[in-house]
Order: C-alpha cells, then structure tokens, then sequence
C-alpha cells in the first residue's frame, strides 16, 4: 500500500512527525540561527527570547503541513507575508532563514525526499515575504 502523496491531507505533518517532530525542528532552527553570525540579520529580527517564537512557528507549521491548525486555535488567523512585511526583509533575509531552515530539516529523522520536499515547499512563503516587505517599504 502507497503512503498519500505530500501535501494530501495530513500526510505532510505525519511525515514530520506531528506536532512533537515539527517542535524539534523548529529548535533546532532556532538553536542554528543563535549560533551563526552569518544569521544575525534574521535573528535580531525576533526578541531575545524565543518561547512565543518557536511555539509560533511550530503550530503554523502544524496547520500549514496538514496537521491541526494550532496557530489559528492558539493566536487567531494570519496572513504570513502581510505580518512579516513589517519588517524590511530581503531574499538575503530570505536565504538566510532557509539556510537555516535547510539545516534543522537535515538533523531530523526525515526522508530524502520530504526534506527536499519540506524545503522546496518553505521557499514558496519565504519568496511571498520577501514580495510583500518590498511592496510595503516601497511605499514608505
């Protein structure tokens, strides 16, 4: 019997390991970007402490992969590039978040090919923000 597809249903989320696999991820993206200078741009960004950060992140991730919409239950709805758009974010930004992103997905006990499906889904949003940052600080 063939698993479903990614990106059918919560197949996606399952495959992350549900909400405890995607928690892992997001520390260790988060632990990634405190230790490297070179993600200093994208981490001044967030606040010094990260808790609301990572549970944030982890909930979007759950709903967004398939998974329970925790974010939506948790923190009500949200336009991802429209909220990040406050801040002047730039695909140097952009590469820097999926690097880092790039290597938490690589720590974890993922597939190939939902890692590489994982990754090439998450440029999709980050190329929205980038999108949406510009278009917000042309204006001002």
């Amino acid at each position: 019997m063939n698993s479903p597809a990614f990106g059918t249903g919560d197949a996606s989320y399952q495959a992350a390991g549900g909400i405890d696999g995607l928690r892992r991820l997001v520390d260790d993206f988060y632990r990634l970007m405190d230790q490297s200078p070179a993600a200093h741009p994208v981490r001044r960004m967030h606040p010094d402490n990260l808790d609301a950060s990572r549970d944030k992140l982890a909930c979007f991730l759950s709903g967004w992969l398939g998974g329970p919409a925790l974010f939506k239950e948790r923190y009500g709805s949200i336009a991802i590039p429209a909220f990040h758009a406050q801040w002047p974010i730039d695909e140097s930004h952009s590469e820097i978040w999926l690097n880092c992103m790039e290597q938490a997905i690589a720590l974890q006990d993922y597939s190939a090919e939902f890692a590489e499906y994982l990754l090439r889904q998450l440029r999709v949003p980050a190329q929205r923000i980038v999108q949406a940052s510009r278009n917000r600080h042309a204006q001002a």
